[in-house]
């Protein structure tokens, strides 16, 4: 079995069929989860008990239980057979909803994920994670909120130490972002450059198993065959519709009106900006809904190195399309 095939499947002959004693779990999982019980309940249940994880371990935790609860191939596909029933994960996924709201009561993390239009905006640039927000002391004098990277923390310990940033150090960075490309609107006149085709997880694995069966000169393999026909569905998937001249006009006419901004304008942030990522030795890079990125140099000291958090000293900017 592939690494990529989620647990209750295997690979026979190139055909992804039930593996039906991991195919138990996954229903223990979804039935107790229907029943009430949290995902930590479940994790502690799987792993008192022994039961093997798709990692080949017994160690599960809440993530483990989450990813099964909300992967979507259970309920078949033109490739994988059906493990749980359509009404019974649709439930799942109406519980977790409800659930994440009564946690959001005093659960930070959970609710700042309506609330903040820095949500899925924030890219790590050293793992390629989003970055969430944290609340430290939560419900205390000295509650701080940052943003940190979703990998932050594996199981407890730190796993990924990028930079932490607070709400008005974004705000910060968007502000300059935007005055620099106001200051430079013939950036907005040239040419777009086509970008290469980005390769998602999924396809980098598919790709890479397709070499070894070549390498191996199993040509005549059903799975090489079932690869290429997947390689090309998940290549067509990751195409880019073409809109770059529409989103330079969005931008060109978001900022006609504007001259220097001085204050975060939350719905021209929605509007204009892609993404924004950020880097372990404090660079930055603004991308435009179009493809422009005004890459920032930004020196900033750390005023906690225990906790990662930093304070902006002075910055350099460039800017690329």
């Amino acid at each position: 079995m592939q690494s990529h095939t989620p647990i209750g499947y295997k690979m026979v002959n190139g055909n992804i069929k039930i593996d039906e004693e991991q195919a138990k779990t996954v229903k223990t999982i979804f039935e107790e989860y229907t029943k009430g019980k949290s995902m930590l309940a479940i994790a502690k249940g799987l792993t008192e008990k022994g039961i093997l994880n798709a990692n080949k371990k017994t160690n599960w935790n809440h993530g483990s239980v989450g990813k099964i609860l909300q992967n979507v191939k259970y309920m078949g596909d033109t490739y994988y057979p059906i493990i749980i029933d359509e009404a019974v994960f649709q439930e799942v996924q109406e519980k977790r909803k409800k659930r994440e709201i009564e946690l959001g009561k005093t659960t930070l993390q959970n609710t700042m994920k309506k609330q903040s239009v820095f949500n899925r905006k924030i890219l790590c640039g050293e793992c390629g994670s989003y970055y969430k927000i944290y609340a430290e002391h939560a419900g205390k004098k000295s509650e701080k909120k940052k943003w940190k990277c979703k990998n932050y923390l594996i199981n407890n310990k730190v796993n990924c130490r990028n930079l932490f940033y607070t709400n008005e150090e974004l705000k910060g960075i968007f502000i300059d972002a935007v005055n620099e490309l106001i200051q430079k609107k013939w950036m907005l006149e040239k040419r777009e450059k086509k970008e290469p085709l980005k390769m998602s997880f999924e396809l980098r694995q598919t790709e890479n198993r397709i070499k070894e069966l070549e390498q191996e000169e199993e040509y005549s393999s059903p799975e090489l065959a079932v690869l290429i026909f997947k390689r090309a569905e998940l290549m067509y998937n990751c195409l880019k519709v073409d809109d770059y001249k529409n989103n330079t006009e969005k931008i060109k006419k978001a900022l006609q009106d504007k001259q220097i901004i001085t204050e975060f304008d939350e719905e021209l942030f929605e509007t204009i900006i892609k993404h924004i990522t950020v880097y372990q030795d404090a660079k930055v890079e603004v991308e435009f809904i179009n493809g422009i990125i005004i890459k920032m140099d930004l020196e900033y000291k750390r005023k906690d190195e225990k906790d990662g958090s930093s304070k902006k000293d002075g910055s350099n900017h460039t800017a690329t399309s």
